[in-house]
């Protein structure tokens, strides 16, 4: 099996880039650099047409969207566990947490990174202040849940959902409140955070920030 991943350092492609490696699968790594918006190359757009990261080419079949990718190579390396069976109670929540964090708290935190989007320059203040707090909210669920049905998503269980909320809390590091100082969601990172496969990765793409 040929599988190329096209990410950046600090986006996205983070997860899919963690998973890769904590399922022991050979791939190559192409990282783009956005400074020079290679994203946006006519070669690349060819490939994801949104100009986003990350893409996952497996045997040439091109993937798209982050969350969507974590469930497939789940789904493909069962032997992992990293996905319940399919039709079973735990698949259904494995489901609810995966879509909260892409419909949930990915929207609102491109809502707190390029608050221009939606409203314009002239309403950045608002776009980041709701933004903010829809997070907040939002998190605060995550804990409630975890505090009571931890220590992961899934209870016992660690899944992919729960490297996608890593990555998820990752980038709430330099906002005002970083989702980690929630005492629930700050032992729940540290327990992601001492997985050999999340320093590899770190190490991998130069990260040495939230560690």
């Amino acid at each position: 099996m040929s599988i190329v991943l096209y990410g950046s350092q600090s986006t996205a492609s983070l997860v899919v880039h963690w998973l890769l490696i904590e399922l022991g699968v050979e791939h190559e790594l192409r990282m783009l650099d956005f400074d020079k918006r290679e994203q946006k190359s006519p070669e690349y757009l060819k490939l994801n047409p949104q100009g986003r990261v990350p893409t996952l080419l497996i045997d040439g079949q091109v993937l798209t969207e982050s969350a969507a990718i974590a469930m497939h190579l789940a789904d493909l390396y069962p032997q992992a566990g990293l996905a319940p069976a399919i039709g079973t109670p735990e698949r259904a929540a494995y489901y609810r947490w995966m879509f909260f964090g892409a419909y949930t708290l990915m929207p609102a935190y491109r809502g707190w990174f390029y608050p221009d989007e939606p409203a314009g320059a002239e309403n950045i203040d608002k776009v980041k202040a709701s933004s903010r707090a829809g997070l907040e909210s939002a998190w605060q669920q995550v804990s409630d849940h975890l505090e009571a049905n931890g220590p992961y998503l899934l209870g016992e269980r660690r899944s992919a959902a729960d490297f996608l909320f890593t990555m998820l809390m990752r980038w709430s590091r330099n906002m005002p409140r970083p989702i980690d100082r929630w005492p629930a969601l700050h032992a729940y990172a540290a327990r992601m955070k001492a997985l050999p496969s999340f320093r590899e990765v770190y190490a991998r793409e130069g990260l040495t920030d939230w560690t």
